[in-house]
């Protein structure tokens, strides 16, 4: 059996439920997501996929 696990729907995942759980965090996840984004496209690690 071969599971392929991508990183961002699980993120985006996690984010979501934290999101309804407590709203507040919403600003806080936001901000964390852009700026890993910002600095993986920086140093072109784009082409990284887990498996």
């Amino acid at each position: 059996m071969n599971v392929n696990l991508m990183l961002t729907p699980l993120v985006s995942l996690i984010a979501g439920i934290l999101i309804l759980i407590m709203p507040r965090l919403l600003n806080y996840i936001v901000a964390i997501y852009l700026i890993t984004i910002g600095v993986i496209g920086l140093l072109g690690m784009s082409n990284i996929h887990i498996r």
